[in-house]
């Protein structure tokens, strides 16, 4: 049985919604929580303590161990208070759950500038403000479990989320830094991109007839405690998840067509133009880890 006794999670954003669920099902396997939201609305106005508060004491009320913290995730002295609490509180901090989240949707012709930056402060720069914190204390204690919440929209991409998008796909490029960084003391970095009916995401999906029976944040909760478990040893991973699904997504890249420079000469649009199915095909692909994994396929070519 997976069990988070002696642990310390902050999962931020954890008022309602994907938060709560993740808080209270590691509060349940016995983690102390810091249950982090600064009570706003769902495009990061307005501020209150009241959700925080109530899911703090639906943890404390099933005998679990939780407190609360309102700072806002998207400045670094609000990521810092945050991890700050779990020290403070319960003297350590194990698990960082980057949970919090606006949405300012607009197509791309319509969008205003302040849009995008409130988006990336929260989602993409919030996320390395708390994990940023955190990081002395995993590295110091060789020790260490750091959950992403990225999404479809940025790796696949969904009309009117230029803004989300890319700060979702931001997360996936840190998670895929960190887990070199983190390798050495024991620190696995993983995202999910999650599929589920929210506050945030319940006219979108309602859209597509899409409920909360089908696709509640109850649903996701497991895999964000199996990756964020001392018996997670995966790391880099990007997980959609939802309505009782676990998939992986991943970065292929294909074998491609190669020229060689000092060989053939130089290779030319018409190279290009005239190898498109090849530069293409799924035929052969690599899942690349870092990018000495591009440099190595690339070298085995010059070789060959």
């Amino acid at each position: 049985m997976v069990d988070f006794k002696d642990r310390v999670a902050v999962v931020t954003g954890s008022g309602g919604g994907l938060g709560r669920q993740h808080a209270l099902l590691l509060a349940e396997r016995g983690a102390a929580v810091v249950v982090n939201d600064l009570g706003g609305n769902v495009d990061g106005t307005g501020q209150e303590s009241a959700a925080a508060d109530g899911v703090v004491d639906e943890i404390r009320a099933k005998g679990g161990a939780a407190v609360a913290e309102y700072s806002s995730v998207a400045t670094p002295e609000g990521g810092a208070a945050i991890v700050q609490k779990a020290v403070d509180e319960f003297g350590r901090i194990d698990i960082v759950v980057n949970n919090a989240g606006i949405l300012q949707d607009k197509a791309f012709h319509n969008m205003e500038v302040g849009q995008i930056t409130d988006v990336l402060d929260v989602h993409l720069r919030g996320s390395f403000y708390v994990t940023r914190a955190a990081w002395p204390h995993l590295r110091g204690q060789s020790y260490g479990r750091v959950v992403m919440t990225s999404s479809a929209s940025g790796v696949i991409g969904n009309f009117g989320q230029t803004n989300y998008g890319a700060a979702k796909m931001g997360m996936v490029g840190m998670v895929n830094v960190l887990k070199l960084e983190g390798a050495k003391y024991n620190i696995k970095v993983n995202a999910i991109a999650p599929i589920a009916v929210t506050r945030m995401t319940e006219e979108l999906l309602g859209a597509f007839g899409i409920t909360t029976d089908q696709f509640g944040p109850e649903l996701v909760s497991p895999a964000v405690a199996y990756l964020a478990s001392e018996t997670c040893e995966l790391t880099g991973e990007v997980w959609s998840v939802g309505g009782g699904s676990v998939s992986r997504f991943f970065v292929g890249l294909t074998d491609g067509y190669f020229k060689h420079p000092l060989k053939e000469g130089e290779i030319t649009i018409e190279d290009i133009s005239g190898h498109l199915e090849e530069i293409r095909s799924l035929d052969d692909y690599l899942i690349p880890t870092s990018n000495q994994d591009e440099f190595q396929k690339l070298g085995a070519k010059f070789d060959g």
